[in-house]
């Protein structure tokens, strides 16, 4: 996991990409072209990330992820897009979703479309250490979860999102969220918590 302060959130790019959000929101001819090579890089370093844990052979490349992700991204007409950090939050999200929904689809296949019942899931947010052939099942039991967090606690839910999937820092995610970097630190670790809970009790 990314730890606060390694990245600044001060780079030049920043108001550039601000603006190029606003002209997207605005639906500004121009935008796309001027928001993508922007934001190109550090959504391959997020996509690098996130599939660096998953299982060797995945279906999709770190390339197509990116595209994936990107175009689902531009196709938020209803976000009102206003930085950098809410971007990316939203890019985490954007990716959660594709990656669980091909988990699925690999867990579907791997049992011949039939589900085999609850069973043991190790847990942590951390799922590097994970034989292959379990982390779909992780990423899965993981979604479920964070689904019923977001139930009680949609804010917790978002950081979780924030830290885990887009990989932002405290300081980004306290950004994108408008909350403090003391509120961050703290509901990451009350959902690191609670989600340990719900996956030992739910799969025990």
């Amino acid at each position: 996991m990314p730890k606060g302060g390694r990245r600044s959130l001060d780079r030049p790019a920043d108001q550039e990409i601000t603006e190029a959000l606003i002209a997207l929101r605005e639906r500004t001819p121009d935008a796309l072209s001027r928001l993508m090579p922007m934001v190109y890089d550090q959504l391959l370093g997020m996509a690098h990330r996130r599939l660096a844990a998953e299982r060797p052979g995945h279906t999709l490349s770190t390339t197509a992820l990116v595209h994936e992700a990107y175009l689902k991204l531009v196709d938020q007409t209803r976000t009102q897009w206003r930085d950098r950090a809410q971007f990316f939050s939203v890019a985490g999200r954007v990716m959660r979703r594709i990656l669980v929904d091909h988990a699925r689809r690999h867990r579907a296949a791997r049992r011949g479309g039939q589900p085999d019942g609850r069973r043991g899931v190790r847990v942590s947010l951390d799922e590097t250490d994970l034989p292959a052939h379990e982390r779909a099942d992780y990423l899965i039991a993981l979604d479920d979860a964070l689904v019923r967090l977001g139930e009680l606690d949609p804010r917790m839910a978002h950081v979780v999102e924030c830290r885990f999937f887009a990989g932002l820092t405290e300081a980004e995610t306290a950004e994108a969220l408008s909350v403090s970097q003391r509120t961050v630190a703290r509901e990451w670790s009350l959902a690191k918590g609670w989600l340990y809970r719900e996956l030992v009790d739910g799969y025990d």
